[in-house]
């Protein structure tokens, strides 16, 4: 029901004009009006991506820092925003930006990828993620998120999961 409701204020709240970090401060002030005093709240990473400048604007409110790899290798993390949606009512957020330029990886993730357990209790954690990332940078988005995700089934095996897996993988042309 969360996610229903963060996925319809989402549609509603982007209709109306106005910068990323005004659209994540009017869905924050929404989750707070709901969030049972901050018990309540929603993590989310919301970017614009504008082709012909090759421009990613975004705030992370709360969110597992999105992975840039750039096609040199180096890894950036995607930090700016602020705290999740409906714990603090009048916060502020702040936008980041980067250039995605050819052969950029753009890897945004829920926290149950990197704390997904084995049945010895030893999370697949962010190292083995960015692996995962280096080794698949040649294949197409497809295959590449094909290929973590039978990582981590392969890691965890028969062992119950407490958490969604999401990920989402964005190469630049």
């Amino acid at each position: 029901m969360l996610m229903a409701t963060f996925q319809a204020s989402l549609k509603t709240l982007s209709g109306t004009p106005g910068s990323l970090t005004e659209l994540v401060s009017r869905m924050n002030r929404y989750a707070c009006s709901n969030s049972q005093r901050g018990r309540r709240f929603t993590t989310a990473f919301i970017a614009e991506f504008d082709p012909a400048s090759r421009r990613l604007t975004y705030v992370n409110a709360g969110h597992n820092n999105p992975i840039l790899r750039r096609q040199s290798g180096s890894i950036e993390r995607l930090e700016a925003g602020g705290v999740p949606l409906g714990i603090v009512e009048d916060t502020l957020y702040h936008m980041g930006e980067v250039s995605m330029n050819p052969g950029d990886w753009l890897a945004a993730f829920t926290d149950g990828v990197v704390e997904a357990e084995n049945i010895r209790q030893e999370e697949y954690g962010e190292i083995r993620f960015i692996a995962m990332l280096n080794s698949g940078v040649m294949l197409a988005p497809s295959m590449l998120l094909n290929s973590i995700l039978t990582d981590l089934d392969r890691f965890v095996g028969n062992a119950p999961q407490h958490d969604d897996v999401t990920c989402m993988l964005l190469r630049a042309v």
